[in-house]
């Protein structure tokens, strides 16, 4: 099992930035696929972007390409995720969330095991 821990969320306003780093407990971090989901007030959970085990390979919706870039740091088992050009439509909460990959290219799951409390963002207009 590994725990995941989401930290640098905030307010900020449009057009700001942030970057959001999750924390991983265990040594074979390297071993899952990652990615950062969010869920606004009223909304479903939402995938925002996914990375393969090494980070050689990302899956970026177009809803935030050009904006959110995600990269990983396996040697200090932390994801980050850095959010630019915000807008309040970016307002959530944002979770990490992981998978045991299955490939070197995996980059998203059918579903997550492990989870992080969220953290929390807003953006104001």
């Amino acid at each position: 099992q590994v725990q995941l821990v989401e930290s640098g969320g905030g307010l900020v306003q449009a057009g700001g930035s942030l970057r959001l780093s999750c924390a991983a407990s265990r040594r074979t971090f390297s071993s899952y696929a990652m990615a950062w989901l969010r869920q606004a007030p009223g909304k479903e959970r939402e995938f925002v972007v996914g990375i393969s085990r090494s980070g050689g390979n990302i899956y970026l919706p177009d809803s935030v390409k050009g904006r959110f870039t995600i990269s990983r740091d396996n040697a200090k088992n932390t994801l980050y995720l850095q959010m630019n050009g915000l807008t309040p439509e970016d307002t959530a909460v944002y979770y990490c969330a992981a998978c045991p990959a299955l490939s070197a290219t995996q980059a998203t799951c059918p579903a997550y095991a492990y989870w992080g409390q969220g953290t929390q963002v807003t953006v104001s207009a």
